[in-house]
């Protein structure tokens, strides 16, 4: 169709049926013609032979006339081609440089990598509200899932004998046990380092119950106590005073356990010296001493040290199979007279501990040994019939969400307390230390929102929180900013994070980086649970936070921050909408526009909030401002933001159409997403009607849309998360560089003839000509990779002869592959320009010259 005849149909709204064969559209304007020649009756020279005024080129100023019109027809066409080629460009191309590279397509894979983190199987609404909080097992078992554990606030004191022997039934030693145990008997002091729950406490007791007994055999002294808990506020000297007055004797032989708090702002660990005075007491006193601190910046002059040394957790394996016969040995001895014995209810538990939904509920990859005994009291609470199926998977779910509040539970209580006179006498001094304060908390959240991005990415992030945390702690004062205090290990293992070797993309291409996810599927989910839920106040240094994030150029980040905020506006999405869907859905850069979009389609997966995601989409497709409906066309373009696709459909075209095209780059582009959905066939139809539309806006969005089709990858577009993956089975999952066209083409053959239509219609039309020849060229160019092998030559195999049906068309498809062998910069070899030509036409339809010379 031409330029000419779609104009002159611009008033009629309603599209005409596309005719059963291709026709070419080119042709005049009724009624050009009619008003040339025309004279006045009163003229008395008309009829009379007229002799025409000639410039010194011989040209009348007739022609001069019909030639400046031709001209302007010219400028006038080129001006339509350029306007549609801008139409074509990349969403992000704006924000990113005209010439410069953009993201989509590392924007689709991050999104499609973030969402395995957030299941909406999983669903928030329910998750919150799955906590077991408590769980009889028959007579033997009442357990308690709170944050406070007991033996959480005990002090100074001895430990009972019946502690002991308990521990040395049930203790399962890490890795590197037997060092510890060595470097504790030759050095008489150990700072043991390891984050909280780890088991720390139980190794430090179950080494000083072995080197203490070795001891105590050695000696007739009978001591006080043979082992002892020391209240850390008295301090390490006053132990080591305690240790040499007068009457020491009495504690020869012991061993002391201190648990040091190094997280309150200002707190300092001992100096060497104090440690080495320490040493030198229990030396003399043939005492044992253990001083255990969490890992981190503050305790790391203290790890580093000649006593210092890493604690690692304990296998989960051997630790949960320990805590199961040690929870069914005791209910056999509570009812001996069991129906099953002890051995095979073993086995049934740790079957039950293998299957995959027990694994999902849990949803950690190693447990703690406080977790390991709750869901050790489970399984065997559900194999004795105490437990029930749905109780046990609740229970499971509860171990991530427990951890989230304990990891939250009173950060900044040491900030609003009043602080010891003889302490810190200045208020102002003690906030210096809120950044430090808040390191570990801002790290674990940042780790929530980019889980799998590099580490060097949720370091920064989780530093740029801490800032805003702190400004929000106290606005009065400026925080400290430390620069050295980034510890890695200590991040991780108090994250209960991991980091593993991957690639990320910069400017389009793949580099090596350092990967860092939670190690558990449950604790994105939790954190942010636990963050929106129970700390309200947190809630606008977050907001500002992820705003910031927006608007950072690296996918990695602002993608992985859009779907955690859709996460979190489903906790609340009234608040969500409010402070940051809304100003994002009003800004000026695209990737923000794109932020609030993902964003709302994250909230619509859940099924809690999709309606309402749908009516807010409706309102902002009808009277939403130009940013609205630009952000609206996006959410549409995931295929959720609406109730059917011919809704969607139609919200579409409303955008593209509106305002002369104004918006129809966007629009058109979230139709090509569209086509990778179930309902392709449906929206190829809905294409094919707006190409042969009356009105111009319609035939813009069609044609666009065709092109679009054309340049566009697959993994630019696909939004099923696992259709890519390695070991995935799904059609798609080996062609992520094929262009969408020719991806359809081979894996549904029955969308060959409708994608041929609509390209010859682009290629045969005037204002996108040379911007579809373009894009069939990068198709032609796809057969084969730049070291020989398959690339998309059987999708041009489907695709060309339906789009080369007849003479003129391989004309044209003649001339074009002539154009690429003649190109002076990429010239396309003759063997690869015959095995294309021999592509589109058939054997039986070649010539005996084409047969011989292609």
């Amino acid at each position: 169709m031409s330029d000419d005849e779609q104009a002159g149909g611009a008033a009629d709204d309603a599209p005409e049926q596309p005719g059963a064969g291709r026709s070419s559209d080119d042709g005049k304007k009724a009624g050009d013609d009619g008003k040339a020649g025309d004279g006045k009756a009163g003229d008395g020279k008309a009829g009379d032979d007229k002799k025409q005024d000639r410039d010194d080129d011989g040209r009348s100023d007739d022609e001069k006339s019909a030639e400046d019109e031709e001209a302007e027809k010219e400028k006038e066409r080129e001006r339509a081609a350029g306007r549609f080629k801008e139409r074509t460009r990349d969403p992000l191309a704006d924000d990113q440089g005209e010439e410069g590279p953009t993201d989509l397509a590392a924007a689709a894979r991050t999104r499609r990598a973030t969402r395995q983190l957030f299941d909406v199987r999983r669903d928030l609404i329910s998750f919150a509200h799955s906590r077991l909080q408590s769980a009889h097992i028959g007579d033997n078992f009442n357990l308690l899932l709170g944050s406070h554990r007991p033996g959480a606030g005990m002090r100074s004191g001895p430990v009972p004998e019946e502690e002991l022997r308990r521990l040395r039934r049930a203790h399962v030693e890490p890795e590197g046990y037997v060092r510890l145990r060595t470097a504790l008997r030759s050095r008489r002091l150990l700072v043991l380092g390891a984050a909280p729950g780890t088991g720390r406490t139980s190794t430090a007791l179950s080494l000083l119950d072995e080197v203490t007994t070795s001891t105590a055999d050695d000696t007739d002294a009978e001591p006080v106590a043979r082992i002892r808990r020391v209240d850390s506020d008295g301090g390490i000297r006053q132990l080591a005073e305690t240790l040499d007055r007068e009457g020491g004797d009495a504690w020869r032989g012991t061993g002391h356990l201190l648990e040091l708090s190094l997280d309150r702002p200002g707190a300092l660990p001992p100096d060497e010296m104090d440690l080495d005075e320490l040493a030198a007491a229990l030396a003399r006193r043939e005492a044992f001493a253990v001083i255990v601190v969490a890992v981190g910046s503050a305790a790391n002059p203290l790890l580093t040290g000649r006593y210092g040394m890493l604690c690692p957790p304990a296998p989960t394996d051997e630790l949960l199979a320990t805590r199961l016969r040690e929870r069914l040995e005791e209910r056999a001895a509570e009812a001996p007279a069991l129906d099953t014995p002890l051995d095979d209810l073993l086995a049934r538990a740790e079957d039950l501990a293998a299957r995959a939904e027990v694994n999902d509920a849990v949803g950690l990859k190693d447990l703690r040994p406080a977790e390991a005994e709750l869901l050790a009291s489970l399984l065997a609470g559900h194999v004795l019939g105490d437990v029930s199926h749905e109780e046990l998977l609740s229970g499971c779910r509860s171990i991530a969400a427990e951890q989230a509040q304990e990891w939250f539970a009173g950060v900044d209580r040491a900030l609003t307390a009043p602080p010891a006179e003889a302490e810190r006498a200045d208020r102002s001094a003690a906030r210096s230390g809120t950044a430090t304060l808040f390191h570990p908390v801002a790290f674990r959240i940042a780790l929530a929102v980019l889980g799998g991005a590099s580490h060097s990415a949720v370091a920064s992030a989780a530093h740029l929180l801490t800032w805003e945390l702190s400004v929000q702690s106290d606005p009065d004062h400026t925080p400290a900013r430390p620069l050295f205090c980034d510890d890695p290990e200590a991040d991780l293992a108090l994250s209960r994070a991991e980091l593993t070797d991957g690639k990320v993309e910069v400017a389009g291409h793949d580099v090596p980086a350092r990967l860092i996810w939670y190690r558990g599927s449950a604790l994105p989910s939790a954190v942010l649970t636990e963050l929106w839920d129970r700390h309200f106040p947190v809630r606008a240094p977050v907001v500002r936070w992820l705003r910031l994030l927006a608007d950072d150029p690296r996918s990695q980040v602002w993608m992985r921050a859009a779907v955690a905020a859709g996460e979190l506006c489903v906790r609340d999405f009234d608040h969500g909408y409010t402070e940051l869907v809304r100003p994002l859905a009003e800004s000026t850069t695209n990737r923000r526009l794109i932020f609030a979009a993902t964003t709302l389609d994250q909230a619509a997966g859940h099924a809690s909030h999709r309606k309402a995601v749908h009516r807010l989409i409706g309102d902002w497709v009808k009277r939403g401002t130009p940013s609205q409906r630009w952000a609206a066309a996006w959410a549409l373009g995931y295929g959720n933001a609406a109730a059917t696709m011919d809704a969607t459909l139609d919200a579409l075209a409303r955008i593209g159409v509106r305002d002369e095209g104004e918006l129809v780059s966007v629009a058109s582009h979230n139709v090509v997403r569209l086509l990778v959905l179930p309902d392709a066939a449906e929206v190829l139809a809905r294409m094919t009607e707006w190409t042969h539309h009356k009105r111009e806006p319609y035939q813009d969005l069609g044609l666009a849309a065709t092109v679009r089709l054309a340049l566009t990858t697959v993994d630019e577009l696909l939004m099923d998360p696992d259709s890519l993956a390695d070991d995935c089975d799904s059609p798609w999952s080996d062609r992520g560089d094929w262009p969408l066209s020719l991806a359809l083409a081979a894996i549904r053959p029955e969308l060959v003839e409708p994608m041929a239509d609509l390209m010859w219609t682009a290629l045969n039309t005037a204002r996108s000509r040379d911007v579809a020849m373009e894009a069939l060229e990068e198709l032609l160019r796809s057969a084969v990779r730049k070291d020989g092998s398959e690339w998309t030559r059987r999708g041009l195999a489907q695709l060309l002869p339906a789009l080369a049906a007849d003479e003129h068309d391989r004309r044209q498809l003649d001339w074009l592959l002539r154009r690429m062998m003649n190109d002076p910069e990429k010239p396309l070899p003759e063997p690869k320009a015959r095995e294309l030509w021999f592509l589109a036409v058939p054997a039986s339809e070649r010539t005996r010259q084409e047969e011989r010379h292609g």
